[in-house]
């Protein structure tokens, strides 16, 4: 199981939302890229930049990646506001895998388009559901869409790759959701990122349980409720 730290940013500061508000922001740092490298340090496998400022249609931390990007030689996988040919394509020149969301559930045609430009291992589609209904741009759109049913037509497209939230977790401390995470891991030729509630080392134990490709780790590993080093061991 991986261990992906998430760095999200929010005018070029690195921030942490209670289930998806950006009225409920916690700033945890003004330099993203010692944080990125911090993480490297620390033995992440992969590092989770979302630009939630481009997720939510109120501005750009496109420039901060890049200097990320360049600053660690560990995998990243960009998410955030990914919702044109042009952006999709600068995003997977430049990172590991890009994370689509949005653009995956409202317009199928592009989509199926960058599977066959850029194949299914640089595609993460972001199935992000509040308990089972998948939302869209930036959590604030429900959508009605099922999640299992939603997962088996991307895996049909043939996309592998996902990362999955339940809105209702993130952020929150309160621990992760593992009845989902468990439908979703089950599904063949799917590899699940789970994402959203960590708060301890145990709630790391449990997910690693479900046997997914990877783990979230976030508010938990800011405030210094589970490392990196210790997620490692179970993995």
């Amino acid at each position: 199981m991986k261990i992906i730290p998430a760095i999200d940013l929010m005018s070029g500061q690195v921030v942490r939302l209670y289930k998806g508000d950006p009225g409920q922001k916690t700033v945890y740092s003004d330099d993203p890229v010692g944080v990125a490298k911090q993480w490297e340090v620390e033995g992440a496998d992969f590092l989770h930049l979302v630009d939630l400022d481009a997720t939510l249609g109120t501005g750009s931390n496109l420039a901060v990646v890049k200097k990320i990007l360049t600053a660690v030689s560990i995998p990243v996988e960009v998410a955030g506001g990914l919702r044109s040919r042009s952006l999709v394509l600068e995003a997977a020149k430049l990172s590991e895998r890009i994370v689509l969301g949005t653009l995956a559930f409202k317009d199928k045609s592009l989509l199926k388009s960058l599977l066959s430009e850029l194949g299914p291992k640089k595609i993460v589609i972001s199935v992000d559901h509040k308990d089972g209904e998948i939302v869209i741009n930036g959590w604030q759109k429900d959508t009605g869409i099922k999640l299992i049913p939603a997962m088996n037509e991307f895996l049909d497209m043939g996309f592998t790759e996902f990362l999955l939230t339940n809105v209702s977790h993130d952020g929150t401390l309160e621990g992760p959701d593992l009845e989902f995470l468990e439908q979703a891991c089950i599904l063949s030729n799917a590899n699940v990122i789970a994402s959203g509630g960590i708060s301890n080392i145990n709630d790391v134990k449990n997910v690693k349980e479900k046997n997914p490709f990877g783990v979230i780790l976030g508010k938990a590993m800011y405030e210094n409720k589970v490392s990196i080093e210790d997620a490692k061991k179970l993995s």
